[in-house]
């Protein structure tokens, strides 16, 4: 249970011909979870439950002391202050922008808590407004659709993979928005998605689902680190570190960016000293040495010391957990090579790391 009095505690069971959903969750009452798995695993079933859209026969949903639903209580989905933001925006075409969002504003119930003129703001979408949905862009069209679900005022907003239908330029481009959305508002974001680069750009908790039930949930910095059950954003198992732009090597077309354990030179983005950042660091990319290594092409290396070790997919490999500073690192090992260097826990090391990721 999370000591958090607006958490979302959400309780569901669902059973369907070939498919059950069984959860039970505490949810934060801020910043973005992130629903991740497979397709089929039963995110968006959940999110549908907690906006009332699915009944589950055996349920409970509670949020800043309200029942929602229980054995003898159902509020349905116009009573329950959400925004939810589907896949497609599904704007209605005859109507502008700006009616667009009013269509909506005028059928709520919920008070005006983040406000029209806030969620325009937060969306970049002033310029838009006098324009028909079929001039916009997907990536513009999108971001309409989460405007009209924040001028109602939810006190949630639940979003089914909200850039699923868009391609890789459209979504770095709507992505920056989102992050205003992680910066700015104070209510709970649950955020459905299986792209990987999405939960470690955005994500502040981690659920992990599969086969409709719940195999990993925390912290997102903290449960990648999990070695007990390693989760595997995309091609591999790594961590996701929250960082500051620290320094810029113009000379060399660097920057470094200081986390809770030290500093990692990857190329420069452009982005100013002081940015706050987040960074992918990969165990197929840190290596490990007893003794400080010589000169070499791995211009970051960190101390740590080894805290723990867990097996990895294949019966050679060996995935270690490393405490650099306050920060926890991932590296994936040859069982070999770890018997030879004697890694155990307690053993400081010299953590080499290969290439970094800023996620931007």
């Amino acid at each position: 249970m999370l000591n958090d009095a607006n958490a979302i505690n959400a309780r569901f069971k669902l059973d369907w011909p070939g498919f059950t959903l069984d959860v039970d969750l505490a949810l934060p009452g801020r910043g973005v979870t992130a629903l991740f798995g497979h397709s089929g695993s039963g995110k968006t079933t959940l999110l549908r439950c907690l906006a009332g859209l699915e009944r589950a026969s055996h349920g409970r949903l509670e949020f800043k002391g309200k029942i929602w639903q229980d054995e003898t209580t159902w509020r349905p989905t116009h009573q329950r202050p959400i925004g939810y933001v589907f896949q497609e925006a599904s704007l209605f075409a005859h109507l502008n922008v700006l009616g667009n969002l009013n269509f909506g504003l005028q059928r709520s119930a919920t008070a005006q808590r983040v406000g029209l003129e806030q969620a325009i703001e937060l969306l970049g979408i002033g310029h838009l407004l006098e324009r028909k949905p079929d001039t916009l862009s997907g990536g513009e069209r999108q971001r309409v659709g989460i405007a009209r679900a924040l001028a109602v005022g939810p006190e949630i907003l639940l979003m089914d993979e909200p850039l699923a239908a868009l391609d890789l330029k459209r979504k770095q481009e709507i992505l920056p928005y989102l992050e205003r959305l992680h910066d700015e508002l104070a209510i709970p974001v649950i955020y459905v998605s299986h792209a990987p680069d999405e939960v470690a750009r955005l994500a502040d908790h981690l659920v992990a689902m599969d086969g409709g039930r719940v195999v990993a949930d925390g912290p997102l910095v903290e449960t990648l680190a999990r070695l007990d059950l390693p989760i595997r954003l995309g091609e591999d198992v790594g961590v996701v570190l929250d960082a500051t732009v620290g320094a810029i090597d113009a000379e060399w077309h660097l920057a470094r960016v200081d986390f809770a354990g030290g500093g990692l030179w990857t190329r420069d983005h452009g982005l100013p000293p002081g940015k706050r950042v987040r960074v992918r660091v990969l165990a197929r990319d840190v290596s490990l040495a007893v003794h400080h290594p010589e000169p070499s092409s791995i211009q970051n290396v960190l101390d740590g010391t080894v805290e723990s070790l867990g097996d990895d997919d294949h019966p050679g490999l060996l995935l270690v957990r490393v405490q650099v500073g306050a920060s926890q690192l991932v590296a994936r090992l040859t069982r070999r090579s770890a018997a030879q260097l004697g890694i155990a826990p307690g053993l400081p090391v010299s953590v080499q790391i290969k290439s970094v990721a800023l996620m931007e």
